[in-house]
């Protein structure tokens, strides 16, 4: 068996070792300066939220809310509890310490933030979201370990080494992150506790046999050493790193936060950090009907607000914010019509939360529009491609250029204002390429017209269904810059509810529509 295949097949691909009862994942270094930029030292830090997110009671769209009072009722919160934003944008009322970064400007949103043809499975959509492929591609990378294949054929061989002491990714937990998979190994580490991160006994070495299983063997010892090796480094950054917060609390991202903010302070030069809560699978008891203020959702919501909003306020008074970025992402969004038990069940797209002292404040896209007689299986409808967040973020904040970000994506993006600092477009530039969308008549019949002001740009013109299936492309092609109009027979649509995309490469509009 080749060393290659042996990786694999084999458990070492994404699960940790045990040693003394502690989880420590064995994988190789990277050359961290040839991967994201000589020079470059800024981290990112990911934040999974399993189960699947209600975006709807995270960021509430205020200018909607009569008919969200419709729509969910028994789990909506009092229009006088919530935590203003912007006029038609507020807050959920548990999420104080989040208004307060709001408030300092280290705080974004991006609405509407999904794949075409959502899948509404736990475990297919997050293998989706790790490996930024298409809904119906199965692929065995994650979208940074791609990345880092490029420039790193021959991972784990030879790493680490003395350019490069510390592991290129960690993910603060039992299990390594599937964002950091390679083609033969993880490039992310599992770690719970920075002091002792384990060690693995190698044994006696004596001779090996020239044979498959000698060099398998052989392999093997290379790992544990690596694993060894990497202990040190992690031990060091942790002894000469600090905390200086002291608003974190007792909770499990907290503690996991914490251990982040004092290995980047201690030195570490690790680029990508990965963090998890779970319990956002919230069919039931979301809200209690009582006081829709608390119930399960408003817990896990002002777990994740505190704990961001201690490691910011670590990070600034540690004297490293402008180094580090943060943003969530979840498998899904929930649906817009609440169920019987206080819950909702698996939607479509919600927002991403973007913080950091680098973050473009404000949030980024529309409110979705609600209507009374939403159907029981809509989710809020897509507005960007998670790809693209992903995209955005590998140039504006790793450097990276446009032509690796395609390749490593799979595909073209639109460019976000995400972060203040960006290297790529202006913001300006950005946020003025609105181009005017109307569809109508609506409801409409036998055809519907799309019109839209376009700049001299690409533009994919498409047609979704109520549960995020992407239906139908009008077109996808180079428009002149001006007015366009578009005539589009919907004889193939049967009556009920639709969405009609217009995404061009710096923007994009969705307009809920019904066929009669």
């Amino acid at each position: 068996m080749k060393r290659r295949k042996f990786l694999q097949s084999s458990s070492a691909l994404s699960l940790p070792f045990f040693v003394g009862g502690t989880p420590f994942t064995a994988v190789g270094k990277n050359k961290l300066f040839d991967v994201i930029g000589e020079g470059n030292d800024k981290v990112l830090v990911l934040v999974q939220l399993q189960g699947g997110n209600d975006g709807l009671s995270t960021l509430l769209p205020m200018d909607q809310y009569d008919n969200l009072a419709a729509v969910r009722s028994n789990i909506l919160v009092p229009e006088n509890a919530v935590l203003s934003l912007t006029d038609v944008a507020a807050l959920h009322p548990r999420m104080g310490d989040m208004r307060r970064l709001w408030d300092d400007s280290k705080l974004g949103f991006i609405q509407g933030v999904a794949y075409p043809n959502q899948n509404r499975s736990h475990f297919r959509s997050t293998d989706i979201w790790n490996t930024a492929s298409e809904p119906d591609e199965f692929l065995t990378t994650g979208w940074m370990g791609r990345y880092f294949e490029l420039n790193h054929a021959n991972f784990p061989d030879g790493y680490p080494n003395e350019a490069c002491p510390d592991p290129f990714a960690l993910s603060i937990g039992s299990i390594v992150s599937e964002t950091c998979q390679g083609m033969v190994s993880n490039f992310s580490l599992a770690l719970t506790d920075p002091f002792e991160p384990g060690t693995v006994n190698i044994g006696q070495e004596g001779d090996i046999q020239n044979n498959c299983y000698g060099r398998e063997l052989d392999f093997v010892r290379d790992i544990a050493r690596q694993t060894n090796e990497y202990s040190e480094s992690i031990i060091a950054s942790a002894n000469a790193g600090n905390n200086l917060s002291t608003k974190y609390g007792e909770t499990n991202l907290a503690e996991k936060l914490k251990i982040v903010a004092r290995l980047i302070s201690g030195g570490s030069k690790t680029k990508i950090y990965v963090v998890q809560l779970g319990g956002f699978d919230t069919h039931s008891g979301q809200a209690e009907e009582a006081d829709p203020t608390t119930g399960t959702h408003a817990d896990i919501l002002e777990e994740l607000s505190n704990a961001i909003c201690a490691f910011q306020d670590d990070l600034i008074k540690l004297g490293i914010d402008d180094r580090v970025m943060g943003m969530t992402y979840s498998e899904f969004g929930r649906r817009i019509r609440s169920n019987q038990s206080a819950g909702t069940d698996h939607g479509t797209a919600a927002p991403i939360i973007v913080f950091g002292s680098c973050v473009n404040p404000g949030i980024i896209g529309d409110n979705p529009t609600i209507d009374t007689q939403v159907e029981v299986n809509e989710g809020v409808p897509m507005q960007y491609d998670f790809r693209s967040v992903y995209a955005t973020m590998l140039m504006d904040w790793f450097g990276i250029s446009e032509d690796k970000v395609k390749e490593v994506l799979f595909r073209d993006f639109q460019h976000l204002p995400l972060i203040q600092c960006a290297t790529v477009t202006s913001v300006e530039d950005e946020i003025a390429d609105n181009f005017n969308l109307q569809v109508f008549p609506n409801p409409f019949s036998d055809y519907f017209n799309v019109k839209f002001d376009a700049q001299d740009d690409w533009y994919r013109v498409s047609v979704f269904n109520s549960i995020g299936s992407e239906l139908k492309v009008i077109t996808n092609q180079q428009f002149s810059r001006g007015t366009h109009e578009l005539k589009i027979p919907s004889h193939d649509l049967v009556s009920g509810i639709y969405f009609v995309r217009v995404a061009g490469k710096k923007s994009q509009k969705t307009v809920r529509v019904i066929k009669a």
